[in-house]
């Protein structure tokens, strides 16, 4: 390992790692892209994909992000978007639980679908687009069903979760599961033109809060159905939520919904518990 962090502290251009180099490090000291990341963000010097984060985030910040874990349930429509902007970012294990296969009418919005992988399973396709994109992270791929039974066990070692789910009743599971691990939750729902994004903390119950009594169904996305930018923008906001968490940065969706409108283009946010209302 002394050897790589020579390697890597030598080799760095303006404290930048490039690509070629990290390659070249695993051929010449057996180490993983994972490994060579880690040491050099470990030595102060940011992976070259990352430049342009730089302004925003800084190298001890990448480095957190590297050793974070998110479970994200759901490898749709907001699933999708969500594993691969987190593994932009440089989150270095993702969790992705989804039990279903690719279908042609996912073809209208779904990031890892195409023609060629209809019968594929969701979670397979996104280990292989991770793998392309970023194969320094790892990507867990899960094809089964969340449940309160098997969710304890399923995002156990994770730090955050993101519900990327269409059911009520799992969502409302999900919930319920997070409070137990004591772990935040970031919800996010779409609908046609329409989303929203809030995000539950230990303690809290905002997901009952926001469904209420409803514990069936898939939502009014059944009847609105979903076009291909609305999920893209609802995860984006939804991996916004993850990244401050993770960092400690900002101030999250904590007791507050964030309604999207494209339509009218309208943003607005609404308190939805007591704590946050006695704030207003």
């Amino acid at each position: 390992m002394e050897a790589l962090i020579s390697f890597v502290k030598d080799h760095a251009e303006n404290q930048l790692l490039p690509w070629r180099l990290q390659v070249e490090a695993t051929g010449r000291f057996g180490a993983t892209l994972a490994q060579v990341e880690m040491a050099a963000l470990e030595q102060g010097i940011l992976l070259a994909r990352y430049q342009r984060n730089r302004q925003t985030l800084t190298v001890n910040d990448q480095l957190t992000l590297f050793k974070s874990c998110v479970a994200v349930i759901g490898c749709g429509g907001l699933g999708g978007y969500v594993v691969e902007e987190l593994a932009r970012l440089g989150v270095g294990r993702i969790v992705v639980i989804d039990p279903d296969v690719f279908e042609e009418h996912n073809l209208n919005r779904q990031l890892f679908s195409s023609p060629g992988n209809l019968g594929t399973a969701k979670v397979a396709a996104a280990a292989i687009r991770i793998n392309e994109i970023n194969p320094a992270v790892t990507l867990i791929p899960l094809q089964t069903a969340f449940s309160a039974q098997n969710g304890a066990e399923l995002i156990k070692g994770c730090q955050v979760a993101v519900d990327a789910l269409d059911s009520i009743q799992v969502r409302l599971e999900l919930s319920g599961v997070c409070t137990t691990m004591d772990i935040p939750l970031v919800h996010g729902a779409i609908a046609g033109w329409f989303g929203h994004v809030t995000t539950q903390f230990p303690g809290d119950d905002t997901l009952q809060k926001i469904y209420g009594s409803r514990s069936a169904g898939k939502g009014v996305e059944q009847t609105l159905g979903n076009p291909s930018f609305t999920p893209a923008v609802v995860a984006s906001l939804e991996v916004a939520e993850v990244c401050k968490l993770l960092l400690g940065q900002g101030e999250p969706l904590k007791g507050r919904q964030l309604v999207i409108d494209l339509l009218s283009m309208e943003m607005n946010i609404i308190a939805i518990t007591d704590s946050y209302k006695e704030k207003e």
